[in-house]
């Protein structure tokens, strides 16, 4: 675990309170909050658990709960906790943590929506975080099967900006993939060529043997229908990340 540091204390008493700003620095963040005996998200949901239920709700507890998230809880995990709390704490404490939270994980909040809303405009759910393939791709995908017998079809979802690397879809005989945009705003480029903006109902044909990827515009999430053409020794190779400088010019 990284050594926490603290400087604060002195930085803003040490001529005022010298011994007040050793404690806070030395003692608190410098001892304590070093102990190994928790992780450091769990430290910080405790930290942000106690002042709540005191009833402190001022500018400390806005720096506490911007700690709990730069430490990994998220904006579900947050909810949770305080509704948790609110229950031992009394509602009207819980209600001014909350008012506090949802400033500070405004961000997330707003991502979490305009996730729901682009799950609403489609009628293939967006599934579950494409985890066996995050590696191949620049930000967060995810993936549902629509079909797995006779053809094996999969809904595909990018958050804005996510594409994934170049890549080849090998095969002894059959044509390759077919992708059929399902929701939102996209594209898709071979190697050599322009990029091709895709909208729901567009559909790509993609031959077997042709370096390409596809992913969302940088302002708009993007479904789009993989389509998996049979056919013998099918296999797919990735390769390179789409460089930043031929995402850059899209729109």
């Amino acid at each position: 675990m990284k050594k926490i540091t603290q400087t604060a204390g002195r930085a803003s008493l040490g001529g005022f309170a010298p011994d007040f700003a050793h404690f806070n620095d030395d003692i608190l963040f410098g001892e304590d909050r070093n102990i190994t005996g928790i992780d450091h998200k769990t430290r910080c949901i405790i930290t942000v658990v106690a002042p709540v239920s005191s009833g402190i709700i001022d500018s400390s507890l806005s720096y506490h709960l911007q700690n709990a998230k730069n430490a990994g809880v998220t904006r579900k995990e947050i909810a949770a906790i305080l509704t948790h709390t609110a229950f031992y704490a009394g509602c009207p404490k819980a209600w001014g943590a909350f008012n506090q939270a949802k400033e500070i994980w405004a961000p997330e909040t707003e991502a979490h929506d305009a996730k729901a809303a682009h799950a609403a405009s489609m009628i293939f759910p967006i599934g579950a975080p494409n985890n066996a393939y995050e590696k191949y791709f620049i930000g967060n995908s995810y993936l549902a099967p629509v079909s797995m017998s006779q053809v094996d079809i999969s809904n595909v979802t990018f958050e804005p900006k996510c594409r994934n690397n170049w890549h080849i879809h090998h095969a002894a005989s059959g044509v390759g993939q077919i992708l059929i945009c399902v929701g939102g705003r996209g594209y898709y480029q071979e190697w050599g060529k322009e990029a091709v903006e895709m909208n729901p109902g567009d559909v790509i044909n993609i031959p077997a043997g042709v370096k390409h990827w596809h992913g969302a515009a940088p302002d708009s999430w993007f479904s789009h229908l993989a389509v998996e053409v049979p056919g013998e020794n099918i296999s797919s190779e990735w390769l390179e990340a789409v460089d930043e400088s031929v995402y850059a010019v899209l729109k």
